[in-house]
């Protein structure tokens, strides 16, 4: 099954699909990451609070 490789919560396939590039099988932040985003190849603390 499917897991967010930053905190290793469970997605679904259909998140995989959407949010994680092509030749990866796991996101790098989901839902459950709020204070992470994207950056590039990379995970980094987001600069402002997400609402």
């Amino acid at each position: 099954m499917p897991e967010c490789s930053n905190c290793g919560s469970f997605v679904t396939v259909d998140y995989v699909r959407v949010f994680a590039p092509n030749q990866m099988a796991n996101p790098r932040v989901c839902p459950h990451c709020e204070d992470m985003v994207r950056d590039g190849p990379d995970v980094r603390e987001a600069r402002s609070v997400r609402q």
